[in-house]
C-alpha cells in the first residue's frame, strides 16, 4: 500500500494504492486521522486501490464517523469495479459518498 496526502485549505486530499488489508490499515487510519485540525472534508482518492479487506472498511467507518461528528465530509473517489462491488456488497454505498 502506498499512501499521500496534500492539505488544500480546509480539504485533506488522500491518495491510497496497492491493497488495504489488516497489516496496512493501522498506517491508512494514522495517515488520514493524524492532524484533522482546521480540516472540513477529506477526498480518499482510490483509483489505484486493488484490494480493501474488513479492516480497511473498519477505518473507512471511523473517518466518515469522525467527519460526520465534526460537521465535515467525507468522500470517496474512484473506486475500481473491485472495491465498488466490495461496498456494495457490504452496505457501505448505502451512507458513504462515493463519486466515480
Amino acid at each position: 500500500m502506498q499512501i499521500s496526502k496534500q492539505k488544500n485549505n480546509d480539504v485533506l486530499v488522500v491518495n491510497v494504492s496497492g491493497r488495504v488489508d489488516a497489516n496496512t490499515a493501522p498506517a491508512m487510519e494514522a495517515a488520514i486521522t493524524e492532524d484533522l485540525d482546521g480540516i472540513s472534508q477529506i477526498h480518499l482518492e482510490l483509483g489505484n486501490l486493488e484490494y480493501i479487506s474488513s479492516a480497511g472498511l473498519r477505518v473507512l467507518l471511523t473517518v466518515h464517523k469522525l467527519m460526520a461528528a465534526k460537521g465535515g465530509s467525507f468522500i470517496v473517489l474512484h473506486p475500481c469495479d473491485e472495491v465498488s462491488e466490495i461496498f456494495e456488497m457490504t452496505g457501505f454505498s448505502s451512507f458513504l459518498v462515493i463519486e466515480k
